[in-house]
């Protein structure tokens, strides 16, 4: 194959043997194109805006939502209600086939999507051993109805990514180094579970995870693969990426703007009795569902007008 921004012909593809292996090659082979003249992308493209196509080596352009699912630690499941995007590029070492992940253009690799925690704080009280100032603010809190919580994830560190595992359901076919972002006003604002050199590590896959007990294995879905725009653009739809071997770490920063953080780590402490944590792997589950986008840098520069 020659390294050009023209598309593959369908046909050809098709008469090929329809190993994994050829549809990785058709979505990676076609190189990074000359610039173009400044614009966005069009038509099909339109959703790789933030594809990073101006960072050398940068040939494929990825650009996935997730719908529904949810995040689990211990007892505490936070269902997933709102679209969280992940977006960014693909360089391919021709040699070796590996691939290294390009954050997106504007930053925003990952959508920082708040979800309801169900329940919200309803559970946590002033533990007995606080000191009685400390339980009375935090009981005037709660019962003055400050109860909600929403929790957001976030990155810490640079996504991984192989679409070879991907698409055959073996090993991770992304990773993910995330903090959990817990928000509510009693919480304050910097309250989180994961940090960067602690981070919630979650390997997702569409192939059978092995956890350790109590959980047990689950497995994901590659779903339903479309061709488009000669072959330019695949678009994976009812996909389903999961993981239930990660920790999860104690919670810090919690409470900071109560009488100055003079009681943070007590907060934190209450946090962590509720969410049970640390949790440690085969505890926790991940399951997120939804749409995954894959295009050829040089097709998506094309159609930027």
């Amino acid at each position: 194959m020659t390294r050009t921004g023209k598309a593959y012909n369908r046909r050809s593809l098709l008469r090929a043997a329809p190993s994994l292996t050829v549809v990785v090659v058709v979505l990676a082979a076609l190189a990074f194109a000359a610039p173009a003249l400044a614009g966005k992308p069009t038509g099909d493209f339109v959703n790789f805006a933030q594809c990073p196509t101006k960072v050398t080596g940068v040939n494929s352009c990825i650009f996935g939502q997730t719908t529904s699912g949810e995040f689990v630690i211990k007892k505490t499941i936070v269902p997933i209600s709102k679209t969280i995007t992940l977006q960014g590029g693909i360089i391919t070492n021709e040699e070796t086939g590996a691939e290294t992940f390009v954050e997106a253009a504007n930053g925003e690799t990952l959508s920082k999507t708040p979800q309801t925690v169900p329940g919200g704080l309803l559970k946590i009280v002033a533990p007995e051993f606080f000191p009685e100032p400390l339980k009375k603010i935090i009981n005037e809190f709660i019962n003055k109805g400050i109860t909600g919580v929403n929790a957001t994830s976030e990155l810490v560190g640079k996504p991984t990514i192989s679409r070879q595992n991907l698409l055959s359901g073996t090993g991770s076919g992304f990773v993910l180094p995330v903090r959990v972002h817990l928000e509510n006003t009693f919480l304050g604002p910097t309250c989180y579970v994961g940090s960067k050199a602690h981070p919630v590590t979650i390997e997702l896959t569409t192939g059978t995870t092995s956890p350790p007990l109590p959980n047990k294995p689950i497995t994901g879905k590659l779903g339903e693969l479309e061709f488009k725009d000669e072959n330019n653009l695949l678009i994976i739809r009812k996909n389903s990426l999961v993981n239930n071997t990660f920790a999860a770490p104690e919670a810090e920063g919690c409470g900071s703007q109560i009488l100055f953080g003079l009681f943070t780590g007590l907060i934190d402490k209450a946090v962590d009795s509720e969410l049970e944590l640390p949790s440690a792997s085969g505890n926790n589950t991940a399951i997120f569902n939804g749409t995954l986008e894959n295009a050829t840098a040089a097709a998506v520069i094309a159609s930027e007008k």
